[in-house]
């Protein structure tokens, strides 16, 4: 049988938008600890790899919603991780409610890397766990691309300094936060107009705490391209597709 990890999350208030619709913040922070405890139960988690300085981090995240998930849900997520491509570790998930219906389907890819210099690292450095894993090449979502086109021109939207209670063990700005500054891009009355598709974040550098950022915005037929900029580098890029 082929290897997975469940687990259903009862889900809070907190973890809700003002439409009562799952924040796309909090849906990225129940794949992040799924990818932790499916890790953890394969031998290569966080604390199995801190002791030797190595550490995952994440670069691209791919949603599809098949409906909003709403408040008084129960969501399940199955997750497994693919076969190694040379530095690229990819890993998918399924969410379901509780009658068992796809709600959301993601991919991400994240790379293995050494935690003094964040050079990237081929998946030998996990030893036997990697040589043991059981790695299932089922994709739960085609991803139409993995990378996102760079803004030629755009409006800048706002700006915003990273603090502390965006960054986690790693000493930068979790995963799930970005989704947070980029939805920042919207207004209220423009995202009760429309129903989130999908969505797409490309994790291009590191935010730390003080790095001032600027979000930049351009809307496309049928969704729009933001990215995160700091000292004029890109740092990450989110594209959104609207029903």
């Amino acid at each position: 049988m082929s290897y997975a990890h469940f687990k259903t999350y009862e889900l809070r208030y907190s973890d809700f938008d003002f439409k009562d619709e799952l924040k796309l913040s909090s849906l990225l922070s129940l794949t992040q600890e799924s990818a932790c405890l499916s890790a953890d139960e394969l031998g290569f988690g966080y604390a199995d790899l801190k002791p030797n300085n190595l550490g995952f981090i994440i670069v691209n995240t791919y949603c599809e919603y098949t409906r909003p998930i709403a408040l008084g849900d129960k969501v399940t997520v199955e997750t497994w991780p693919l076969p190694p491509r040379h530095v690229i570790f990819e890993r998918d998930y399924r969410l379901t409610d509780a009658r068992g219906e796809e709600v959301a389907a993601v991919a991400s890819r994240w790379c293995l890397v050494d935690l003094n210099s964040f050079n990237l690292l081929l998946p030998d450095k996990l030893g036997l766990s990697h040589q043991s894993c059981p790695y299932r090449a089922e994709k739960a979502v085609e991803v139409p691309a993995w990378k996102i086109p760079k803004l030629e021109s755009a409006k800048e939207s706002f700006r915003t300094t990273v603090k502390s209670s965006h960054c986690d063990h790693y000493l930068h700005a979790n995963n799930a936060r970005y989704a947070d500054f980029f939805l920042d891009c919207f207004t209220m009355e423009e995202l009760a107009a429309r129903k989130v598709k999908a969505f797409q974040i490309v994790y291009a550098k590191q935010v730390k705490e003080g790095a001032e950022l600027a979000l930049y915005r351009k809307d496309l037929e049928r969704g729009a391209i933001c990215e995160l900029r700091s000292g004029g580098e890109l740092c990450s890029q989110f594209r959104i597709w609207f029903a």
